[in-house]
This record gives C-alpha cells, structure tokens and sequence, in this order.
C-alpha cells in the first residue's frame, strides 16, 4: 500500500474585535474564539506533528495544544494569513459604506479587484504551495495538524483540488472550522483527496 499521509486545517476562533478583514494584524483571541477552538478538538491529540502561522491567533492555541499532549510544534511564517492592504482592520459594513460593490467584486475576481496594497494572489499561492510541499517531504505518512487561517485552509484546497488560485474565496471557511485532507503517495506521484470540510467528523 503507498503511503498515506493526513493533514487537518484548523482556522483560528474568532479574534479580539470580531469579525473584520483582519489579514496580518496580530490579534489574539477573544475568550470566544478560545471556546470555539477547544470546543471544535476537545481533547483529540491523534496528531504526530503541529504546524502553526505565527500570528497569535492561531500561535497562541497551538503553542498550548502541542504542550498539552507533549507534541513537536513549529510555527512558519508562510501560513500568515494573506494581507488584505488598505482592507486591513475594516469590516465589510465599513468597506461598503465606502463602496457598495467592491467586497463582491474581490471575491469574484481578487486578481483585477484587490485592495491596494495587498498581497497578490500569486504571491499567496507561492507561499502557502512552499509550505504545504516541505511539509509533505518532511512528514510522509505522519499525521499533521495545521493550526492558521482562512486564506490558508482555502488555497491548500485549491491546491488538493486543482482549482484556478483565483477561485479561493469561493470556499466558506467558519471560525474553528476544521478540514481534512489525506495525500497518498510520496516524493512526485501524490495523490491529495479532500475527506471533509467544516467541523464535520470522520
């Protein structure tokens, strides 16, 4: 049998200041989000290995569930969350004050309608593609937990998927929502299969 490996994604629970396009600013966790990420593991460790974005939203809880079940823990810079821009620490009311249509057309074309000063699609894709192909060299057949993002969770699914990187935001991605993925195979012949997304079970 090839090797099988397992990769869950875990968005972070709802940050200080709620909901808003948030991007790289480094807000903790509110006490809900707290809740909302140890209420989506409960007490699971079936995990070889830990992999967080260093932003503290997602850092934070991580660097707590790998010292509860004593288990390795390495943070990447290349799973930030993709920077919004002008867009950051605003929320969809307030960019709709300023513009009606201009959520709607990011997420329909974010190449054309990106705010400025934000991260390229390409740029995104080229990092978290990076992250997501090291991880699997260094890990074949392990059992890994990503704890990061939104945008993350999306472009690897557009990754395993092979859907166009400008397709993203098509994909809904909830507080603490938890996505699993597992790639048989090593080295060049990788074969990624989506098994569920949300906060569903196997």
């Amino acid at each position: 049998m090839p090797s099988e490996t397992r990769i869950d994604l875990l968005r972070h629970g709802e940050p200080v200041g709620g909901r808003r396009y948030r991007g790289q600013i480094d807000d903790p966790l509110s006490e809900t989000g707290w809740q909302q990420m140890r209420a989506a593991l409960a007490d699971r460790r079936d995990w070889d290995v830990i992999y967080t974005s260093p932003l503290r939203r997602c850092a934070e809880f991580a660097t707590e569930l790998a010292a509860r079940h004593a288990l390795p823990l390495t943070s990447d810079a290349r799973l930030k969350e993709i920077g919004f821009g002008s867009w950051e620490g605003w929320t969809a009311e307030q960019l709709r004050q300023r513009d009606p249509q201009c959520i709607e057309r990011f997420w329909r074309d974010p190449v054309a309608n990106r705010p400025e000063g934000a991260e390229t699609i390409a740029s995104f894709h080229a990092r978290v593609f990076e992250a997501w192909r090291d991880l699997l060299v260094a890990h074949p057949g392990k059992r890994i937990l990503i704890v990061g993002h939104a945008g993350i969770t999306r472009m690897i699914l557009s990754l395993v998927l092979d859907s166009p990187p400008q397709h993203m935001f098509r994909i809904q991605v909830e507080n603490a929502g938890l996505t699993r993925i597992r790639v048989r195979g090593t080295g060049t012949d990788l074969f990624p299969m989506l098994v569920y997304h949300g906060r569903g079970t196997e």
